[in-house]
């Protein structure tokens, strides 16, 4: 379920800054003024003399959105009852973060603009834009490990529960107290539907249009109403039972092909799985794809002349919501890790270090499309939200630069994935304990001058980058040789030992170093699934021989621990241990000291 969310939304990245983009070109351009003009057309439906209409950015705004918050309930409803939001330690840490990450941007903002004219809008720089920090993990890739990408997640959706909250109790103007008691009472015969276990569809859109409609009608913010549904959207594991009926009614399909038999073995599969998961599948392109990037299209354009950028520069609102994004959310993201971190409320999943998180609390202050919406809610005045709407690009423009380089110094100064248990404060061994022999995996030729041992970890984000630079070095050198040994982080890279088989499986066959780039350009992907089909490719037979495969290993990991090894990737040249940075400058000068070495 993650893997499939992430993907459709980093994938979608692309189109969202595409129609970010023909937002401001079409505001600036000659026909500048057609933007407002087409985004305020009425449209809307008659019924005899009654009549319901709104401006094409209302119905954007009110009725799309509500869908796209929809399917953020629908996620928030699963990963309460299924996914990560199960587990109290692992949620802790990501919710105070994302906590800190609200107020300390509302902070920085109110600093600016505390009793001025634009203190309302002191919810803009709050919001994280999850579609556009996926996005941008994606392009960062192995960089950003899948744990961080999972603490994310749990602190968009945490934020974005938060960001609906705030948008409730402050961004409602006027209540109608007829049409919200309709709108109770709509919510209410849904509710009780779901508890009769009534699942007709037409029930659920008809009952929900209408409290759409009565939602709109008090005051309150219609979008509620989608983030509400999502919640109530039924969501459970598969049962056995279920399961069983289905594996039934295929079997009965296989053995009896007939057009009732495919349609009652489909029926069967589908309900297996539950109504909340198929609405997701179904809706996750949509809204992704279309809702989203529409949504940026009739609010993004700004005006962007010399006197409206000079404006910007001097104006609180700007700056306010820019260092919010930019300065806020770091400094909030940080001090809400570390707090219950310190007080041992929760753990972070995959024990990631601090330049990650620092890096992610930096992407973090990409916030878009919950900012602009919220720029619709809190001003009235255009000149006021174009300053604002050209302060959330510019925050947004300039976190996402500064998360891009926090990765970026985190790889040039070499990182190294380590335990938090395996720092000894014992004085480690700078010499290789167990010289290069025969039975060790080597790429390069055998009398070559310098040899450089590796012990890494297929799941390892630092030996994925460090692979190209080796592969270029001995490009380069062809007296240089590389030997590969295992040294997997079992508590920190599930994956990585199964791995390790599967290349161990291939070096019986003389494949290893085939499958050794396979796997690290795959490392985000090494299930047993992944890992047969790898084996496949290579016409290898993964899981014949284990436990001597097991026993190599073990040898790897013992030679590494007498060598004084306890992160990956750690490098030894000529058999002595290198200590400076793991970029191509280092170890190449590394290789040159060791050539002139006797």
């Amino acid at each position: 379920m993650m893997r499939a969310f992430l993907k459709t939304e980093a994938g979608s990245t692309s189109v969202l800054l595409a129609a970010t983009v023909v937002a401001l070109l079409w505001a600036n351009s000659p026909w500048g003024g057609t933007y407002e003009s087409f985004w305020h057309t009425q449209a809307g439906l008659s019924f005899g003399a009654g009549e319901f209409s709104l401006d094409l950015r209302h119905w954007v705004n009110d009725g799309l959105m509500t869908i796209f918050f929809f399917v953020i309930g629908l996620e928030i409803s699963y990963e309460v009852r299924l996914g990560q939001l199960r587990d109290r330690r692992l949620v802790a840490v990501p919710a105070v973060a994302a906590l800190g990450g609200m107020l300390v941007p509302a902070a920085v903002f109110l600093a600016f603009n505390a009793g001025g004219p634009a203190a309302g809008g002191w919810a803009v720089p709050i919001a994280t834009d999850t579609a556009f920090v996926l996005g941008l993990l994606a392009v960062v890739g192995a960089r950003c490990p899948d744990p961080l990408r999972a603490f994310l997640l749990t602190l968009a959706i945490v934020d974005d529960v938060l960001a609906m909250m705030i948008i409730a109790i402050f961004y409602t103007a006027h209540l109608s107290l007829p049409a919200l008691v309709v709108a109770g009472l709509l919510l209410a015969a849904i509710v009780t539907l779901r508890w009769l276990k009534i699942w007709r569809a037409p029930a659920y859109i008809v009952l929900g249009f209408a409290l759409w409609l009565a939602t709109l009608a008090s005051g309150v913010h219609p979008t509620l109403v989608g983030i509400a549904l999502g919640v109530l959207v039924f969501v459970y594991a598969p049962s056995d039972h279920k399961l069983l009926r289905a594996g039934e009614a295929v079997q009965q399909f296989t053995s009896e092909p007939s057009a009732g038999a495919a349609r009652e073995a489909a029926r069967s599969v589908q309900r297996a799985v539950s109504v909340n998961e198929r609405l997701q599948l179904r809706l996750h392109p949509w809204s992704s794809y279309v809702i989203v990037p529409i949504f940026a299209l009739a609010n993004a354009g700004v005006r962007l002349d010399a006197e409206t950028l000079r404006e910007a520069l001097t104006s609180p609102v700007s700056l306010g919501i820019a260092l919010g994004l930019v300065l806020g959310k770091v400094a909030g993201i940080s001090l809400g890790t570390w707090i219950p971190l310190r007080l041992n409320w929760g753990v972070l999943p995959g024990n990631l270090v601090w330049g990650q998180l620092l890096g992610g609390a930096a992407v973090s202050g990409i916030g878009f499309t919950v900012a602009l919406f919220i720029v619709d809610l809190a001003f009235d005045d255009p000149a006021i939200a174009a300053q604002a709407k050209i302060g959330i690009l510019a925050g947004s423009l300039l976190s996402a630069l500064l998360g891009w380089i926090i990765f970026r110094l985190v790889w040039d100064r070499g990182g190294v994935c380590a335990p938090p248990e395996a720092e000894p404060e014992e004085e480690l061994p700078e010499l290789l304990a167990v010289p290069v022999g025969p039975g060790d995996h080597v790429r390069g030729p055998d009398d070559a001058a310098v040899t450089i041992v590796q012990y890494g970890d297929f799941e390892c984000p630092y030996c994925g980058q460090l692979r190209g630079t080796l592969h270029d070095l001995l490009d380069r050198s062809p007296d240089v040789r590389l030997v590969f040994r295992h040294f997997p982080l079992r508590t920190m890279h599930p994956r990585a030992v199964a791995a390790a088989l599967v290349a161990e499986a291939a070096a019986d066959a003389g494949r290893f170093w085939e499958m050794h780039d396979i796997l690290y350009d795959n490392q985000r992907y090494l299930t047993d699934e992944d890992l047969g089909h790898y084996a496949a490719e290579l016409d290898v037979q993964p899981w014949k021989d284990v436990p001597r495969h097991r026993r190599r290993i073990a040898a790897d990991e013992q030679s590494g621990h007498d060598s004084g090894v306890r992160g990956t990737p750690t490098l030894f040249v000529n058999g002595v241990r290198h200590q400076g940075a793991l970029d191509a400058a280092s170890i190449a000068r590394a290789v040159e000291d060791a050539r002139i070495s006797p």
